[in-house]
């Protein structure tokens, strides 16, 4: 999160920048995310694929620092500070909330796919999103691939049903709020 002037604000005013708020870098997450799951083979439906997301982009909610790949995420850039001043709960169903538009804006796109497998809808990347995938090279989107790589591992496993236990868990969030949030 950075701080600055308003663009076309006036003289003296200031927000702050957010890159999650920012539609465009919300998809190329989301195509990175499709991309690292398709090379893991797992095809995620829409409550795993909210996870991943989420998670992948807070890997300091699961991954802790006795933990093996905690001191890779270290190194690759992430802050084990958080951006932001809202609770991890509140992140989550905020992240989780324009899942739905992000996704349809990259199948609109032409770079994701819905499918079906088990009776679920499922996502997948498209030939057209490997392509644009490919070509995010920065930094950050190694570290962020890196990031999806660990979290899939310890999600892939987790049945759906069981999700949001382990949501539950590594928000450390009151039970009681996350139902309020429907989580």
């Amino acid at each position: 999160m950075t701080r600055g002037p308003i663009p076309g604000g006036k003289e003296g005013s200031e927000h702050y920048f957010r890159p999650e708020d920012q539609e465009e870098f919300r998809l190329a997450q989301l195509l990175l995310l499709l991309e690292v799951a398709k090379e893991a083979n797992v095809t995620p439906s829409i409550e795993r694929l909210g996870v991943l997301d989420f998670f992948s982009a807070n890997p300091f909610l699961v991954i802790q620092p006795d933990d093996s790949e905690y001191r890779d995420l270290v190194l690759a850039g992430f802050s084990v500070k958080p951006l932001t001043y809202a609770s991890p709960g509140h992140r989550f169903v905020t992240r989780r909330s324009r899942l739905q538009s992000d996704l349809a804006l990259l199948i609109a796109y032409g770079l994701a796919v819905p499918a079906t497998s088990a009776g679920h809808r499922v996502y997948r990347i498209s030939e057209a999103g490997k392509t644009a995938a490919s070509q995010l090279s920065s930094i950050y989107a190694q570290a962020y691939r890196a990031s999806v790589e660990m979290i899939v591992k310890r999600v892939r496993k987790i049945p759906d049903s069981k999700l949001p236990d382990f949501c539950r868990q590594w928000l450390q969030a009151d039970p009681a709020m996350l139902d309020l949030l429907n989580v």
